[in-house]
């Protein structure tokens, strides 16, 4: 016997709206004869975590020593970097999907432009959280580098990370639109370094989750933390089932996020 499913049913658990995406490309495409011209201010997001994990490498890891992760001994700059990739993606794809979205929200009016032509809501809300896990990829692939150059690198198989943070960003960049599209002034984005800054700290990113004790579940409500353990997994080429569960959240995450963000920005500039 087969069963179908309605439709109608379908579009009360994702909206219609994302799925009526015809060239989100061309936003990113908008993006980026942009950023040509500010270009200084799109790669300043890097040099954040950068800082931190120079600051750690000369003096935090020789107080440290090793660390014992997955049954390997590894120095704690080497625990620390993986984290700081994942942050480094959080960080682009926040920035961009958060300030940049509300100016071309609210100031520029870009949108309503935009809606005006034959692209859709889902093309604004897909176009801009591609561009903006562009951003974050790119800080994710320099911050890679970076540690393979610094000897940081412990498999082959860190090339991963580069994907996983591309998922990062894509969770952070659909949560940070949707939200945005709640925002009514500048004065909001005061809540975004408050929302960013504990997750930064507190997602396993410079301690293992069992130094926090009887309080590690509430580390594992973080976003961020599912990134960095799937970071820090390709750094030590360490595969577990228990990474799919890290995947599927930031799955999730992505689809409820855009899903919001399309529905709000038809709501918003087109009723």
């Amino acid at each position: 016997m087969s069963v179908s499913l309605n439709p109608a049913a379908y579009t009360r658990i994702v909206p219609a709206v994302v799925f009526d995406i015809k060239r989100p490309h061309l936003l990113v495409e908008r993006s980026l004869m942009v950023t040509r011209r500010s270009w200084v201010a799109m790669v300043s997001g890097f040099f954040e975590p950068l800082f931190y994990l120079l600051s750690i490498r000369i003096g935090l890891s020789a107080l440290v020593g090793d660390i014992e992760v997955g049954g390997q001994l590894i120095a704690y700059d080497a625990f620390v970097a993986p984290g700081l990739m994942a942050a480094s993606a959080m960080n682009g794809a926040v920035f961009d999907s958060t300030m940049n979205v509300f100016f071309k929200l609210k100031i520029t009016k870009l949108y309503d432009s935009v809606l005006s032509t034959p692209l859709t809501a889902g093309d604004v809300a897909l176009g801009e959280i591609m561009f903006a896990v562009l951003r974050g990829a790119l800080y994710s692939t320099a911050f890679m580098v970076t540690m393979w150059v610094m000897g940081m690198v412990e498999s082959p198989w860190f090339l991963l990370s580069v994907p996983a943070c591309v998922l990062i960003g894509f969770a952070f960049a659909s949560i940070g639109m949707a939200l945005t599209t709640f925002m009514r002034s500048f004065e909001d984005f005061e809540y975004v370094p408050a929302a960013t800054l504990p997750l930064f700290l507190f997602s396993a990113t410079f301690y293992p989750v069992s130094q926090y004790g009887e309080w590690g579940w509430v580390v594992q409500l973080s976003p961020l933390y599912h990134g960095v353990e799937l970071i820090r997994a390709a750094n030590l080429g360490e595969w577990r089932v228990e990474l799919l569960a890290h995947i599927a959240v930031l799955v999730v995450i992505t689809v409820v996020g855009s899903a919001i963000a399309a529905r709000r920005i038809e709501r918003l500039l087109l009723t």
